[in-house]
């Protein structure tokens, strides 16, 4: 058996990666902060090297975006230390790894899509960490691959489809940001496109490596996502609210948010043919598991 570590096993990405149809042959051993402390490099380099790992994906990360603003140092070991461990240990190991990365990394002040190769400015400390964690991942030594991607959603853990049909379900009227731009992620299609690159890594030592961007396709806004959320739930009985978009001046938080988060799919479909879906498609696919199927 190939055997594929992951990490953030209970996570929304983990939880897609361990239910992925991957190719026979491949095991998926996922684990979680109670197997791995990631403030630990030891232990990091001590995981790796306990059994023969056809790859690594680490999608772990510290993800309080706020709270990261004072919380700086688990940050940094996180989103930082770690994937510089990791890399460490795979490049030692001979194996490739896929580090999953953020649109946090740029500045947000761009007109259109974010391309792998523009230059990074992060706002914050989260950014800024995880900025630090493809760097290190880059000067590992280890076969790599960094996949960026926002806004990830699922029918699990804490996301905003989950916290709109929360709130809908209590207020008739929301008020939503509607000045960020950026595009929704499905966890279960950034998990399969996160295995395709993995199994090519693994039977191919010539698969492309780099940086490449993954989310679905379409632009929309907060707001927007919002929006359609609520239209695609009332269509399954779900909850339905209006909702007022509002300028992100209105709703103050810790740490500042990159204005527009759209990412570029152009490099990853070149080196994989990978062409993500759009994401009000993606979305039907997670309110389905959450409601039930379309009753209109």
């Amino acid at each position: 058996m190939k055997a594929i570590l992951v990490t953030g096993g209970n996570g929304q990405l983990g939880t897609e990666l361990q239910r992925c149809a991957w190719p026979a042959g491949y095991e998926v051993v996922a684990i979680d902060v109670a197997d791995l402390d990631l403030t630990d490099t030891a232990a990091i380099a001590a995981k790796v090297a306990e059994r023969e790992w056809a790859a690594v994906i680490n999608g772990a990360a510290y993800t309080a975006v706020d709270k990261a603003e004072s919380d700086l140092v688990t940050a940094w070991a996180v989103n930082a230390m770690a994937p510089a461990a990791f890399g460490k240990a795979c490049a030692e190991a001979g194996i490739p790894l896929v580090q999953v990365s953020t649109d946090y990394v740029f500045a947000g002040d761009k007109q259109g899509a974010w391309e792998v190769d523009d230059p990074v400015a992060p706002l914050g400390v989260y950014g800024a960490s995880k900025l630090g964690g493809e760097l290190a991942v880059r000067t590992s030594g280890a076969r790599h691959v960094i996949v960026r991607t926002a806004w990830v959603v699922s029918a699990h853990g804490n996301n905003f489809v989950k916290t709109m049909l929360r709130v809908g379900a209590e207020r008739d009227t929301l008020t939503v940001v509607e000045d960020q731009h950026g595009t929704p992620t499905s966890a279960a299609d950034l998990a399969d496109a996160l295995m395709q690159i993995t199994v090519r890594l693994v039977e191919d030592a010539d698969a492309p490596t780099g940086t490449f961007h993954f989310s679905n396709a379409g632009p929309t806004t907060w707001a927007g996502f919002a929006r359609e959320i609520f239209v695609q739930s009332a269509a399954r009985g779900g909850a339905q609210a209006e909702v007022q978009g509002i300028p992100t001046s209105d709703y103050p938080t810790p740490a500042t948010r990159p204005a527009n988060s759209l990412l570029s799919h152009a490099a990853i479909g070149k080196a994989y043919g990978i062409q993500p879906r759009a994401w009000q498609d993606a979305l039907g696919d997670i309110l389905d598991e959450l409601i039930g199927a379309n009753k209109a």
